[in-house]
């Protein structure tokens, strides 16, 4: 049995902020009854639903990349009912689709999750695909507690694209439109056993198996691969803080406005608005990305 991402409470890179888990026969009712109006909600219909919407370019063999104009929200904390005018969502693989929106499948496709069911399988089923120092510990993301993934040989990256490539498979077959593999950018945090070129093979393998299924892929991040985006098939990017890093006329340059970003403070978002709203869909979200109705919820579009 592959391990699942439900309920694991995957966090945005950048800021490192912390998020409850959410679990519950009430949380999955609620979470029914949100996704059914979720298409009122966004100016969709059922008949519309996931994987026809208006937010998405005509297909190019058979993958349906985002309009780049698309309102975004970023719902990694939890699915709910997108607000008015949204046209393209990011979840969790462990979520539903969101009707009527371009919908984006968010993947932890280079770290293994904390403290989880997934964590304990990699762990027991495939230790050797777990990066390890000379030593022979595991090498941990620190700020997350994740372990990273080893992706140093072309051995090791096929069996770990066999095993995420059943996620991203998974992605398709809920009815996404395309997915997002967060943390491009372990190898920095690798203690110099990953490298750049490493994690570029990976994703190129990660691409290859998302547009087989007739998947978009983003880029999440990470500025010093842009250069290899086309090599590797990224097709637009999600990014957190491009205003606050500086980074959006860098990502606006390589996606011709194909971005979606993420801001967490209220000030950056504010900047990002003023100059690259009319170019990249640009959405403040609270740190915890929690879903509408919880308190410290925030979200806003320019």
């Amino acid at each position: 049995m592959w391990p699942t991402s439900k309920n694991r409470g995957d966090q945005p890179r950048r800021d490192r902020s912390s998020r409850a888990l959410r679990a519950g026969v009430g949380g999955a009712l609620l979470l029914a009854l949100l996704s059914s109006l979720a298409a009122c909600s966004s100016g969709g219909s059922d008949e519309a639903g996931p994987g026809r919407s208006s937010a998405a370019r005509p297909s190019q063999d058979g993958v349906r990349q985002p309009a780049a104009d698309a309102v975004f929200d970023y719902q990694l904390g939890g699915a709910y009912a997108p607000p008015a005018k949204t046209r393209a969502v990011s979840r969790d693989r462990s979520a539903d689709p969101a009707p009527g929106a371009y919908n984006i499948c968010y993947v932890n496709a280079f770290q293994a999750q904390p403290g989880t069911k997934a964590a304990r399988w990699w762990q027991r089923e495939h230790p050797d695909l777990l990066l390890r120092d000379d030593e022979g510990d595991t090498v941990i993301d620190e700020d997350w507690g994740e372990p990273l993934l080893d992706i140093s040989t072309g051995k090791k990256r096929a069996a770990l694209a066999g095993i995420v490539g059943k996620w991203i498979d998974g992605c398709a077959e809920s009815g996404f439109d395309a997915v997002e593999p967060d943390n491009l950018d372990s190898y920095e945090r690798s203690d110099g056993l990953l490298t750049a070129d490493h994690a570029a093979a990976f994703a190129r393998l990660l691409a290859e198996r998302a547009h087989r299924s007739g998947l978009a892929i983003a880029q999440k991040n990470t500025t010093d691969l842009l250069g290899e985006h086309r090599r590797i098939g990224f097709d637009f990017a999600v990014t957190e803080e491009c205003a606050r890093y500086q980074e959006c006329p860098d990502f606006a340059a390589a996606y011709d406005g194909e971005v979606f970003d993420i801001e967490y403070v209220k000030k950056d978002f504010t900047a990002a608005c003023r100059s690259w709203g009319k170019e990249l869909s640009v959405t403040l979200r609270d740190r915890d990305v929690l879903p509408a109705g919880e308190e410290g919820h925030v979200y806003e579009h320019c």
